[in-house]
C-alpha cells in the first residue's frame, strides 16, 4: 500500500483521522555563492539585453549548503535545490522555486518545498512552503529569510531563514 494508513477514510467499519498537526521551527543559513571556484548557483538562462538594473529574466540553479550558523564551515544541516529567476522588472523581486533538503538530525532525509516572492531588498520576507517529504509530507507554513550578508559586485549572499512548519 503505497498511501499511509491515515488516508485511509473507512476501514471495517473504523474511521481514521489524520494524527494531529505539529508545529516546528527551524533555523539555518543559507549559502548563495555565485563567485569563486566552487559557486553554489550558476546562471542558466537570461534575458541578456542588459537593460534592465534587477536582471529581469535571469534564472539562476542552485545546489547550496544549509548550515547552522551564518559561516560557510558551520555544521552542514541541509541542502538548498532549485531555481530562482529574477522576476521584476522594475524591483528586485525573486520567484523561488526551490527544496530545502534535511541531512541531519530528525529531519535527515525530509525536504520542504517552497514556491513564491522573494523580495531580497526587503527587510524580512515571507515564502510560503508547499509541501514537503518525509517528516514533512503534506506540510504547510511559511519561511521568514533575512539577509544577512551580501555582495554587491559577486552577488554573494548569507541568508538566514526561519522556517515555520505545520506538519504531522
Amino acid at each position: 500500500q503505497w498511501m499511509p494508513n491515515w488516508f485511509i477514510v473507512k476501514d471495517q467499519g473504523v474511521l481514521h483521522r489524520p494524527p494531529k498537526d505539529k508545529i516546528s521551527h527551524l533555523h539555518f543559513y543559507f549559502h548563495d555563492i555565485l563567485s569563486g571556484r566552487n559557486p553554489t548557483a550558476v546562471p542558466i538562462a537570461g534575458a541578456r539585453n542588459g537593460t534592465s538594473a534587477t536582471g529581469f529574466g535571469d534564472v539562476i540553479m542552485i545546489d547550496a549548503p544549509l548550515t547552522e550558523g551564518p559561516e560557510l564551515s558551520s555544521k552542514l544541516v541541509g541542502r538548498t535545490q532549485g531555481l530562482y529567476a529574477s522576476a521584476g522588472l522594475q524591483e528586485a523581486s525573486l520567484l523561488m522555486a526551490v527544496n530545502y533538503v534535511f541531512m541531519e538530525g530528525k529531519y535527515n532525509g525530509s525536504s520542504l518545498s517552497i514556491l513564491g516572492r522573494n523580495a531580497p531588498m526587503q527587510r524580512v520576507r515571507e515564502m510560503p512552503e508547499m509541501g514537503g517529504s518525509g517528516l514533512f509530507r503534506m506540510a504547510r507554513g511559511c519561511a521568514l529569510p533575512r539577509t544577512r550578508w551580501f555582495n554587491a559586485n559577486t552577488g554573494d549572499a548569507i541568508v538566514e531563514y526561519n522556517v515555520f512548519v505545520v506538519h504531522y
